[in-house]
């Protein structure tokens, strides 16, 4: 014969695997996310990284980026920019944790520079992030800018 524990357990799993009890928390769709302008020095010169505004797309956030050299102009760059956060280190995020994160910058001719990040949060919305763009082989670019996150709800 079958306890009555047996039934509360029973009946306490199936509460929870409906998704009533201690649901995972998804993050919602229209998240933003703004990477500030950042400038890394080069051999006489510099190069600045303007990101667009981050859009989430499936599992990733994608953009456009634009890299100016100066005072190689035809060095200048563009793009589309994707980095992979998942759910889980969003939120880990915006409970104050630090996370790290890889994406691409792939060029408009078809060239692919792996990214590296790493994110340190200030506050839910707000903190700085190091990119690192792997140009080549031997040539890191470090850009340390800030970052801010629109569209969560506490």
């Amino acid at each position: 014969m079958l306890s009555p524990r047996f039934f509360v357990l029973a009946g306490l799993f199936t509460f929870c695997a409906t998704g009533a009890c201690g649901s995972e928390k998804t993050v919602p769709d229209h998240i933003t996310a703004q990477i500030a302008p950042a400038k890394t020095s080069i051999y006489i010169g510099s190069v600045t990284l303007t990101v667009a505004p981050l859009t989430r797309q499936g599992a990733s956030y994608a953009s456009t980026y634009t890299a100016s050299v100066f005072p190689y102009f035809f060095f200048t760059e563009a793009g589309t920019f994707q980095i992979e956060v998942s759910d889980a280190d969003l939120f880990r995020l915006a409970s104050g944790q630090s996370i790290d994160f890889t994406g691409l910058a792939v060029r408009a001719d078809g060239v692919v520079r792996p990214l590296a990040c790493h994110a340190d949060p200030h506050s839910l919305a707000d903190g700085r992030v190091k990119v690192r763009v792997y140009v080549s082989k031997r040539l890191i670019l470090v850009f340390n800018t800030t970052y801010h996150i629109s569209g969560w709800q506490n």
